[in-house]
């Protein structure tokens, strides 16, 4: 089985545009979104593990039973921000008795 071979160039682009997201992130943290600093934030974390995990850890040319193995830890990873988030969100009544 012959492996696939990733050109060095890509690894340049990839390791730069994790450099950008981090400055990104940097910048963006001085600035006062509100409640959408952590979306941003998240967003941007998000999108630096995908690329890692793409690229870095070779999932891209992988089979397909990798995919879904990966795929599943990103769909329990939902699962867990979804029910953080809603736990959250129901809080507010516990704010407004004090």
């Amino acid at each position: 089985m012959s492996e696939h071979v990733v050109p060095v160039r890509i690894y340049f682009i990839i390791f730069a545009t994790l450099l950008a997201l981090t400055a990104l992130t940097v910048i963006v943290s001085g600035i006062d979104l509100g409640r959408l600093n952590t979306v941003v934030a998240l967003a941007i974390a998000v999108t630096k593990a995908v690329l890692v995990i793409l690229y870095f850890m070779h999932l891209r040319y992988s089979t397909g039973l990798t995919w879904l193995v990966v795929s599943s830890g990103f769909v329990w990873l939902g699962i867990l921000i979804l029910f953080t988030m809603t736990d959250m969100l129901t809080r507010s009544w516990m704010m407004l008795t004090r």
